[in-house]
Formats: structure tokens, sequence, C-alpha cells
């Protein structure tokens, strides 16, 4: 599939069917960038971890040129914060501001989640509180991070959780309901994370779709993890798993997504296995019916 052409972006809280669709694609590793050259007819959308390309140097940045010349791109963050309670970090901000710019995203996507605490960062994705308080502070600074990216519309992710915060005023499925409400943001729903969650703490997955607003989620992110004693650990570095495959399709008959990403971080397969799971993932979308 070839990039879609985005001139003009959509506005922030743009509806979904303003939304370009995009199809299935990967999360784009290096390793793989001769594979990815190669197949791009195959591949319909690429994400990028903004943060690989926030260097300033000036290979970062023909890259990110060469990319978005031939693929749709997506920038993800890791570390906006959105959930820090002492606000963003404003150079950080500027960094991801200009990847997405430069790349002309049909949408950008972070975590739900706090990087950072108390001026420290923290070096990995930490759940928040399901809070009034915490649904406020993810509000403001998602506000400040428009402010300054601009009218490019945002996706929300998921994350999967080794513990839960205690105090929680309501559940997951509801914070994410009421920040959809109180910001118009959109939601990347990560399937794997939430099987994630669901086998550690015994909850029920379609319950949780089922909880979310039906025109909220436009992405899904799909991946492989493993157990690791009696611990179900989101590693990216399987296949994905049969229930993981069950959950998108259930995904993609609920909700208007537009793009499918597989993600994959380690123990890295041949190019051909993982343009397998693209094209599942494809065919998938595809049955549904939302997609051409």
């Amino acid at each position: 599939m070839a990039a879609v052409a985005v001139d003009a972006p959509p506005r922030a809280n743009a509806r979904p069917s303003t939304l370009p669709v995009l199809g299935a694609g990967y999360s784009y590793r290096r390793a793989y960038r001769p594979d990815t050259y190669a197949n791009r007819a195959r591949i319909g959308v690429l994400e990028i971890v903004a943060d690989h390309f926030m260097n300033g140097s000036i290979e970062a940045e023909r890259e990110l040129d060469l990319l978005a010349e031939h693929f749709t791109v997506i920038p993800h963050g890791l570390d906006l914060s959105l959930g820090s309670a002492d606000g963003l970090d404003a150079a950080y901000v500027e960094r991801f501001a200009a990847v997405v710019a430069r790349v002309r995203a049909p949408w950008w996507s972070e975590h739900v989640a706090f990087t950072r605490a108390g001026g420290v960062r923290i070096g990995h994705l930490a759940p928040l509180p399901f809070t009034t308080e915490a649904l406020e502070v993810v509000a403001r600074n998602l506000a400040e991070a428009r402010r300054r990216i601009g009218a490019v519309p945002c996706a929300l992710e998921n994350i999967a959780a080794p513990f839960v915060l205690a105090g929680a005023e309501m559940s997951e499925p509801e914070f994410l309901s009421r920040l959809v409400e109180r910001t118009g943001c959109h939601l990347l729903l990560d399937v794997e994370n939430l099987s994630a969650n669901c086998a550690n703490g015994g909850d029920d997955p379609e319950a949780f779709m089922d909880a979310l607003p039906s025109e909220a989620v436009v992405q899904v992110h799909v991946a492989g993890g493993e157990w690791i004693e009696d611990t179900y650990v989101d590693s990216h570095a399987r296949p994905v798993a049969s229930g993981v495959w069950e959950l998108l399709e259930s995904a993609c008959r609920r909700f208007p997504v537009k793009a499918i990403v597989v993600e994959r971080d380690e123990r890295l397969p041949e190019f051909g296995e993982l343009l397998g799971e693209i094209e599942r993932a494809r065919t998938i979308g595809a049955r549904t019916g939302r997609w051409r």
C-alpha cells in the first residue's frame, strides 16, 4: 500500500471518519531497513518510535525524510509522560513536535502513563492511579502537548501494568472513556497489553472493550509476550498469540480501526515472518468491512 498523502493534517479532535484508513504495518526497526523498503507495497503504515529520531543529527533527519517519502508514518512517543503531575518537559515536546511535522503524520500517539516523577526519569512506563485528579493531570498535559505539536490528532495507548495503584476511583476503561470525553483524543488500543493485564489480573478483555466509547479506537497494537513463572510479561519478543489475534478481530468489529501495527522489539524474526503477521492483521481488518 502506497503512502497516504497528508497535505493538511486533520484537526486535533478530528472525528474518526475524517482520518485516513492506513491498513496494517509494523513498528519500524532499523535492523529491517532494507527489507522494509524492498517490501513497501506490502506495508500500509510504519509506526516509528519518535525518541529514536530526536538527537538532531543530519542522519536522523535524512532517514525521517526517506521514510516519509515512501510510507505513511505515525510517530509514537515513549517519554512525553502525560501523567506527570509536574508537567511536561518542554524541550522533549519540541523535539517530538519536530518529528511529527517532518513526517507529515496523520496522527501521533503516546501512552496513558508517566515516566517522570519529581523531576526524575524512572526509565519505564508507570501506571496512573485511576482518579479524577490523575485525569485532570493527563488532560492538562495533553492540552499543552497539543498546543506545541499543533493541529495533528493524537491517540493515547493503554499500557501493560505490572501492578495496579491503590485508591482508584474508577476502572481503567472508565478512566479512558472520561479522558476521551474530556479531551477529544482518540485511543490506541494495545490488545497485547490488554491481554497481559487480564491474564495477570483475571479481568475480562471483552468487557474492557465493551466499556470504551464505540468511536474512540482508531489504531490497534498487536504483539507477543511470554509467561515467566506465573506472570505474563509483555516482552514483544514472541509471535502474536492466537488469543491476541482473536482480540484484534473483536476490536475491529467494535471500533473504527484505521491502522493495525505489529510490534516486535526482541528476538527479531526473519522479515518474512513479520510480513506474515502484517498480512494476517490486514486480513482481519478487511474482514470487518471497514476497510476497502
